[in-house]
Parts: structure tokens; C-alpha cells; sequence
């Protein structure tokens, strides 16, 4: 961030003290408003608070630190609140730079985030990191970052642009904001203690930095004590109460997430409405979220809403998207509440049950009103290597999406990934195919269709064949560079030759996402970014995403957010059965599968 949004304490104590004492005057006081104080759970009504040098000088009757040159804001009838930090989140998934984003999310009340660029780094390595952290220095928003701890997420079973090893960990922990280490997604590498993910788990330790988890596991038994055991003090992977009620109850950090595709607030806060226990543990993120949602629905003020729609009281909802986030990460000396000393972060919210944000303030400076931000983004240039991260050994053909029948039988067993709506697990199932002259086809009669992965980061011609079910495509093929976590190119069709042209198309364009049908282009959305995001405005994006959905729509999907439930089907870390560019993987197993069954 620049130094218009920071500055230390001991260079401004002095001034925080004079104002708190009236012996200065403020440059800010909100009036006689609501105070919800994060620290004891109750809300202060007819409170002010006093603003000096970008931090808080008190909260309480702030009368005697008015001046002739203080901007009073009368907050009558509005909460005073602590601004919204989102504790696990991957920008890239927005498909908008930083910079985008952050004119997204700042109008919406969110103040911080503590990001983990694992999709870029999966591109670029750590100067794909370098970039998004130096970024995030020039953007209205107070961003910290976590190191990605999983480049690629399962080594030996895909193939990433890039690794990221015990050396880049350690450098990358001094940095400056860089918070601690990414989610540890080898959750099998941890508890089988192999070498290699010790080592970088224990780069975060011995800085002493926070390690974030990401245990895609039920959490009886026990795998996640050992988990635990190895250092790991957080997780956003709960998709039960019974998961995030045993997080919290070890001493864990429990992320409850609502995301584009995720929605899983309805049944993990249950472990907080259905139990009389502390939220201490409990810390409210998005994890992915897409343009169309953060300009329709929202981001952190949404999942909050959802929070309090599932029976959570409003008070410990927003604890848990302030301090308990700046608590985890051990910056609740400078964020997370309203208290003297601190960044002077303060939402002014007209509805603190519908979580409706009327004003956002960073470090005392208003930069957000009714929606709207107040403040200039900075132009962003990149590199070329950037810009040209698509790289395949040759132009695609049909033939490159045969599929040879390993038998002369008329018909063939089949593994299927089968996805579920809104949810980041698959499931594999069995199903029968047709060989017609020596070739398996899809078949979307029965919503089964072709996938493939190519590698696209070295041009080595690797690639992968298999089949999908769930997403009802009826005709044509989609295809995408948002493939996670080694981004992959990913495509998804009925038949091999709108399959090639959609992989061929987003190749010449850098990279991103296209619908194709009967060689016909329906939509295009150009991500040149590493192939991730486009540094186009974040309403443009937007429209273009809704051109794409339209075009699926068309092909015959109608998943909730389905770009998302596509880009997991390379990710061999989240249970059952996934396909990368070196094949089949069994994650209950960690290890290949073949395609056919005996």
C-alpha cells in the first residue's frame, strides 16, 4: 500500500495521545453513532470516535477533539464498524487484476485481505507472486499475503509453470506484508510427514509465521490432529458442522466460506446456531469469487448477509470478518476493531443485519460512499512474459482428443468425474461407452462429454483424455486457462472438432475462457494475465462473463457458477476423482487411475 493508507505508530503515538487528551484537535470524528465493539461483543450506542494522522485517538464522547479544522460526520442512526477482512481469498479468481478488485470489493466494506496467489504462482513462480504483492502496495486496500506452499499442488501427478520449494518460501517470508504460508493442500504429504512438505511448512514455523490449511477431509479421526500437529492453524475447507465444530474445538482456526461456486455458510455456521459455544475460532471468507457476484451480490458484506440469514447474530458475525481474521494472522495491534492506536478502518453500515454499507473509511481517508469509490485506481502495465503464458507444442487437432478403445468390444466401462452443483468435491461413477471404429466417444444423450487437459506452460506436449458428467452440454465444447491449480489448458466438449477450435482460440489470445459450437464462436472472455485475470475494468469483465454464461447456457448447462466447478476438475487435492495433464487421479488414494475399468 502507499504511505496515503500507512504509517507506523511510534511515528504518530505522539499525536494520538495530544488528540486524545484535546490538547489537538482530530481530523475526523464520526458523530453519535453506533459503535460495534468487536472486542466484547456488545454495541455502543451514541458513540463517537476521533480520527488523527490515519488512526483511531479514542471512541467514547469525542467532543473536546473538534476544531475548526475537523470533519465532523454525523453517524446518527448508523453502526460504526471495524472494515470487513476477508481471511482466505485468490484474487485471481475474480478474473480482474488487484487493482480491479480492489474497486469491486473496497465500496462493499472490505478493507483487507489476506490473499494467497498460488494460481499465478502456479504460472509464474515467484515472480508471478512478486507481481501481485507489489501490486498490492498501490491499491486502495490493505493487502497481505500468504506464500502459496503447494506449486504445484501434487507433484508427479501435474505438471505447473513453475515450483515453489523450501528456498522460495524462505525468501519470500521476509517480504514485507507477507503474512505466512499459503494452504497446505498436500494434506496426504502432511500426515505421511513426507520430507519435502515438511520442509516448507516448516520455512513458515521457523519465521514464525502462521501456516494456513486446507484439509479436504471429514474430521473424525485422527488424520486432523496430526494435521494439526505439524503446525497448521487454520482450514476453509468445512463443508459440515461436524468438520468445522471439530476444527474450532482443536483449536483451529474453522474459515466458513460462501464463494461464487461454494456455498457452504448454510451448513458449516450451524456449528456455531446449533451449539452454545465461543466464535473465537470461527473467521468468515470467500475464498473465489467471481466479477458478475462481487458486482451483483457483493463479497464479504454478502457472506456476512448470509451468515445472519442462517440464524447468526450480527455482532459475532462481524467478529468474525474483523478481529478474529486480524487476530489469526497477529495483526490485531493494527486492524480488526475500532481502538485507539489503530488504522482508523471504519465502515459506517445503515443495516447491521442486511450488512448495508454506506460509507467505507482506510486509515481515516474516505474512499468509498453508497457504492461508489471516491478514490483514482493506478494504470497497471505488464511484462511480456505476463502477457504470453500460453504455450502449446503444436495447433490442436481432432485427433488429439482420440480416445482408443482398449479392446475390439463394442462397448467399454468407463471412470466418470462426476461434478455436483455448488460443490467442490466430484464424485466417480462407472458408465458403459460406445466404441464406434475403434474410439470412445462422449455422450451427451446421457450428459456425459469428453474432457481434456494439455500442458501449457513448456509446449511438452503433454495431455490427458477423459470424461465429465453433470454439466449438460448438449452440443459444442468450452475450454479455459483457469484451471487449477497448475492452469492447465482445459477443455470440455461433446465432439473433437469444436473441442480443437476452442483450445486453438484461446491459445492465440493469451489465454482465458471461450464457448464454441459447431466451429462458431458464441463467446470469448480474454484473461491475458498469466492466462488468470484481465486488467480490464472489472464491469467490463463482468459483461463479457455474462455473455459466456449465456453462451453455456446454450450449449445446456445450467450450474450455478459452473466456470468454477469446471476450473476444479484438473485439482488432484479435493476428493474423488480428477483429471490433470498427466491423467486420471484417485485423490482418496493420491495416486493414478487408468481410465478404463477390467
Amino acid at each position: 500500500m502507499t504511505n496515503e493508507y500507512t504509517n507506523r505508530l511510534a511515528d504518530v503515538s505522539a499525536i494520538l495521545v495530544e488528540v486524545a487528551q484535546g490538547r489537538s484537535f482530530a481530523d475526523l470524528v464520526l458523530k453519535n453513532g453506533n459503535l460495534v465493539n468487536v472486542h466484547t461483543g456488545e454495541i455502543i450506542y451514541g458513540c463517537d470516535v476521533a480520527v488523527a494522522a490515519g488512526r483511531i485517538a479514542l471512541f467514547g464522547d469525542a467532543s473536546h477533539t473538534v476544531g475548526p479544522v475537523t470533519r465532523v460526520v454525523e453517524a446518527g442512526g448508523c453502526f460504526i464498524c471495524p472494515g470487513f477482512l476477508d481471511g482466505h481469498i485468490h484474487v485471481e479468481s475474480s478474473m480482474v487484476n488487484l487493482t480491479g478488485f480492489a474497486g469491486a470489493v473496497v465500496p462493499r466494506g472490505t478493507t483487507g485481505i489476506f490473499m494467497d496467489p498460488h494460481e499465478i504462482a502456479n504460472v509464474l513462480g515467484l515472480e508471478g507472486i512478486r507481481l501481485m504483492h507489489g501490486e498490492g502496495k498501490s491499491v486502495p486496500l490493505r493487502v497481505y499475503t500468504t506464500v502459496p506452499s503447494c506449486v504445484p499442488a501434487a507433484p508427479g501427478l501435474e505438471d505447473a509453470g513453475a515450483v515453489i520449494g523450501p528456498a522460495e518460501v524462505r525468501e519470500a517470508l521476509t517480504w514485507e506484508g507477507v503474512v505466512g504460508l499459503g494452504e497446505m493442500m498436500n494434506f496426504p504429504g502432511v500426515l505421511a510427514n513426507d520430507p519435502a512438505v515438511r520442509a516448507v511448512v516448516n520455512e513458515a514455523l521457523l519465521a514464525g509465521k502462521v501456516v494456513t490449511g486446507h484439509y479436504a477431509a471429514p474430521a473424525d479421526g485422527p488424520g486432523l490432529s496430526a494435521y494439526m500437529a505439524a503446525g497448521i492453524t487454520s482450514c476453509h475447507e468445512s463443508v459440515r458442522r461436524e468438520d468445522a465444530l471439530a476444527r474450532m474445538r482443536n483449536g483451529m482456526y474453522a474459515m466458513l466460506r460462501e464463494g461464487s461456486a461454494w456455498h457452504d455458510i448454510r451448513e458449516t455456521v450451524r456449528a456455531l446456531t446449533g451449539h452454545r459455544i465461543d466464535n473465537t475460532y470461527g473467521i468468515l471468507c470467500s475464498d473465489d469469487t467471481h466479477p458478475d457476484t462481487l458486482l451483483k451480490v457483493g463479497h464479504l458484506d454478502q457472506v456476512l448477509r448470509r451468515a445472519v440469514e442462517e440464524g447468526l447474530n450480527p455482532v459475532r458475525a462481524i467478529q468474525m470478518a474483523t478481529i478474529n481474521t486480524a487476530r489469526y494472522f497477529r495483526l490485531d495491534h493494527e486492524i480488526g476493531s475500532i481502538a485507539p492506536g489503530k488504522y482508523a478502518d471504519i465502515l459506517l453500515l445503515t443495516d447491521l443485519a442486511r450488512i448495508k454499507v454506506r460509507q467505507v473509511y482506510l486509515a481515516g481517508r474516505l474512499v468509498a460512499e453508497d457504492g461508489r469509490l471516491l478514490v483514482t485506481l493506478p494504470a497497471r502495465k505488464y511484462p511480456d512474459f505476463v502477457r504470453q503464458s500460453v504455450r502449446l507444442a503444436a495447433p490442436l487437432g481432432e485427433a488429439d482428443f482420440h480416445i482408443t478403445a482398449p479392446s475390439p468390444a463394442p462397448r467399454v466401462t468407463v471412470r466418470i468425474i462426476q461434478v455436483e452443483e455448488a460443490q467442490v468435491g466430484t464424485r466417480e461413477r462407472l458408465a458403459e461407452l460406445t466404441v464406434t471404429d475403434g474410439l470412445v466417444c462422449a455422450d451427451p444423450s446421457r450428459d456425459i462429454a469428453k474432457a481434456a487437459v494439455f500442458e501449457r506452460h513448456r509446449a511438452s506436449g503433454s495431455r490427458s483424455l477423459g470424461f465429465v458428467s453433470g454439466f449438460g452440454f448438449t452440443k459444442g465444447a468450452v475450454a479455459q486457462t483457469v484451471a487449477h491449480d497448475s492452469h492447465n489448458l482445459l477443455i470440455v466438449g461433446t465432439n473433437d472438432t469444436d473441442m480443437a477450435v476452442a483450445g486453438n482460440l484461446l491459445a492465440e489470445h493469451g489465454g482465458g475462457m471461450v464457448a464454441v459450437a459447431d466451429g462458431e464462436v458464441l463467446a470469448l472472455l480474454e484473461l491475458p494475465v498469466a492466462g488468470l485475470m484481465s486488467d480490464r475494468p472489472v464491469e467490463e469483465v463482468a459483461a463479457q462473463v455474462a455473455r459466456l454464461t449465456e453462451a453455456w447456457r446454450k450449449l445446456g448447462c445450467t450450474l450455478v457458477s459452473p466456470f468454477m466447478t469446471l476450473a476444479l476438475l484438473p485439482l488432484p487435492v479435493i476428493p474423488d476423482l480428477r483429471l490433470t495433464n498427466r491423467g486420471l487421479v484417485d485423490v482418496k488414494s493420491f495416486a493414478p487411475v487408468s481410465l478404463f475399468v477390467s
